[in-house]
């Protein structure tokens, strides 16, 4: 699947059990974890039905701050955001947005090239993990 910006992996296990080694993967990485929010759950509580779709919203200072210092609107991006969610066919997907269309959308620099590039290689590592 390719939409601008996002990428999105098939994972090899059920929504729940991926967002769990998401969730353990972003904590070993030395990430805090902001907030987990279950979308599903949301749409149950009015009544209404949504396949399994759960957010984890996590970061790192010293990473994201340097980038904000840069660019302060990358703030409406930052912390940094998992969808882990399952089509109409049962499949289970992870999507994220890619940091270089996050330096892209908000115009930085080749100052922040580096950090950047750290932060792609360290979201791959962490959703391969969870997804595989």
């Amino acid at each position: 699947m390719s939409i601008d910006g996002l990428i999105t992996l098939k994972c090899n296990r059920n929504p729940e059990e991926t967002f769990e080694r998401l969730e353990a993967e972003v904590r070993a990485k030395g990430m805090t974890v902001f907030a987990r929010i279950d979308h599903s759950a949301g749409a149950r509580e009015v009544g209404l039905a949504l396949r399994p779709t759960l957010l984890l919203v996590f970061g790192n200072a010293r990473a994201g701050t340097p980038l904000m210092q840069a660019v302060q609107t990358l703030g409406i991006d930052l912390p940094l955001k998992a969808l882990v969610w399952q089509d109409e066919a049962g499949a289970t997907w992870l999507s994220y947005n890619d940091p270089a269309w996050l330096k892209h959308r908000h115009g930085l620099g080749a100052g922040v090239e580096a950090t950047v590039k750290t932060m792609s290689a360290g979201l791959g590592a962490i959703a391969k993990a969870a997804t595989t």
